[in-house]
């Protein structure tokens, strides 16, 4: 099987859907990464990932109840799936196995 992989937003949108268990939506993903991170990214940036990651297979989707707030439109709410648990649990694994190789002043730059 050919292996996919996830960009850095990809990650990023995927471990925020995962956080947010079951009430994930375009809105608030948006919204918690910029809570969490500071990085403030477009509604548009956020929709085509989700699409994306559904795509891969890495999360699914169903509409949520309408309500009020929204003019009785619903929610489309995004899982993990196990390929995308897999997935971030494969980048977590390779990242703290690259971080325990590194030289202890690897990153002690200093200036010419």
């Amino acid at each position: 099987m050919r292996r996919t992989y996830l960009g850095e937003f990809e990650e990023l949108v995927l471990l925020m859907i995962a956080i947010l268990d079951g009430e994930a939506y375009g809105v608030t993903v948006s919204q918690e990464i910029e809570e969490h991170t500071g990085r403030i990214v477009t509604f548009g940036a956020i929709h085509n990932t989700l699409i994306r990651l559904e795509e891969k297979g890495f999360v699914k989707s169903e509409l949520g109840g309408a309500t009020a707030e929204r003019g009785g439109r619903r929610k489309r709410l995004f899982k993990v799936t196990a390929l995308g648990s897999r997935a971030l649990t494969d980048i977590q694994e390779l990242r703290n196995k690259l971080w325990k190789v590194m030289p202890e002043n690897a990153l002690n730059i200093s200036e010419l």
